[in-house]
C-alpha cells in the first residue's frame, strides 16, 4: 500500500466495514468536527458508520463510471471550508470499479487551503488488483491516504471474511488507551479477535508472494478484457474503468439474473472475473443474456 513499514500500524479486522469504520473512527478523533464527503457510489455501508459514529457528511455526485464528481467535491468544501474535510475515497467501487483520484482530492484540497483533512480508501477489492498492474491509478498512502482497508476474503481468497486497515503509528498514538485489565494498549475497534484468519492471510502470502499474485491479477485482466469484447462483439454494450475486473453490462431478466448470481443496480448488472471465472463462463452467460433479449 506504499507505505514505509516503520510507519505503519494495522490489524486483521472482520472485513471491509470494519475497516473503514476503524478510518473513519480515526479521522473523527483526529478531526471531532469534521465533516464527511462521500460519493453516490460509495458502498452502502458508509451511511451506516456514519450512523453509528454519529458524523456530518455530504453526499457527492458521482460521475458517470462511478468515480467521484470533483467539480461538486470541490464547490462542495469550498461552501463548507470553515470546517475539516474527511474524504472517504473509493479504490474500486462496488458497482463499477471506479476508482476516485486522490491526487485530484489532494489538489482540491490544496486550492481551497485546507490545513485539517484526512482521506481513509475503502480498498476492499482493488487494493489488492492495482499493486500488482504496470499502470496503476494513485491508490496508496503515497497519493494522500491517511488510512486504508482491503479485504482478505475477496481477491486474496480467505474462506472466512476478514481484512485489514492500516493508517499510520502517529496517529494510533493519538487514540491508543492504556487498559490496565488486560495489559495492553487498547487501540483497535473489537476486543477479542480472531486468530485464525490471520494465519489464513499469512499462508496466501506465502503461497502466492508478489508475482503470484502478479499473475493471479493478470489473467483476472485478461478475462475481463475478453467479457467486455464478448458483449460488445454480441450487440450487448459493456464498458469498465482502467484496471477494473469489473464488466458492466445492461441489466438481464430475472432468471438470468438468479441463475448468475448477477448483482444489479437499476439499468445495469456486473460480472466480476474472479479467479474463478473463466472465459467458457463468460461465453454460457452472454449467450443466456443474448436469448433472453430475443425472448
Amino acid at each position: 500500500m506504499r507505505l514505509d513499514p516503520e510507519d505503519a500500524w494495522g490489524y486483521v479486522t472482520t472485513g471491509g466495514t470494519e475497516g473503514n469504520m476503524y478510518g473513519l473512527y480515526m479521522a473523527r478523533e483526529l478531526h471531532p468536527n469534521g465533516v464527511v464527503y462521500f460519493s453516490q457510489d460509495t458502498h452502502y455501508s458508509i451511511l451506516k458508520i456514519m450512523q453509528v459514529l454519529n458524523m456530518r457528511n455530504i453526499m457527492i455526485k458521482s460521475l458517470g463510471n462511478g468515480e467521484i464528481d470533483y467539480e461538486d467535491l470541490h464547490e462542495t468544501i469550498r461552501i463548507n471550508r470553515d470546517v475539516p474535510v474527511i474524504i472517504m475515497a473509493n479504490i474500486g467501487t462496488t458497482m463499477k470499479g471506479a476508482v476516485d483520484d486522490l491526487v485530484k482530492v489532494r489538489e482540491i484540497l490544496q486550492d481551497l487551503v485546507i490545513t485539517r483533512s484526512y482521506i481513509h480508501s475503502d480498498a476492499a477489492l482493488s487494493g489488492m488488483i492495482l499493486p500488482f498492474v504496470s499502470d496503476p491509478q494513485p491508490f496508496g498512502f503515497d497519493a494522500g491516504a491517511d488510512s486504508l482497508a482491503v479485504s482478505g476474503h475477496k481477491l486474496i481468497g480467505s474462506p472466512i471474511p476478514c481484512g485489514v486497515v492500516l493508517t499510520r503509528k502517529e496517529y494510533v498514538a493519538r487514540i491508543a488507551r492504556s487498559v490496565e485489565v488486560v495489559g495492553v494498549m487498547d487501540t483497535t475497534i473489537p476486543g477479542s479477535r480472531n486468530a485464525w484468519t490471520p494465519l489464513l492471510l499469512w499462508y496466501a502470502l506465502e503461497r502466492y508472494g508478489e508475482e503470484g499474485f502478479r499473475e493471479l491479477v493478470s489473467g483476472m485482466l485478461a478475462v475481463a478484457e475478453y467479457a467486455e469484447e464478448r458483449f460488445n462483439d454480441s450487440g450487448l454494450p459493456a464498458w469498465r474503468n482502467p484496471n477494473s475486473v469489473t464488466v458492466i453490462f445492461p441489466r438481464p431478466p430475472q432468471d438470468v439474473m438468479t441463475k448468475w448470481q448477477l448483482a444489479p443496480h437499476r439499468d445495469i448488472a456486473h460480472l466480476i472475473t474472479m479467479p474463478h471465472v473463466t472465459r467458457d463462463m463468460v461465453d454460457e452467460l452472454v449467450d443466456d443474456c443474448l436469448a433472453a433479449v430475443q425472448v
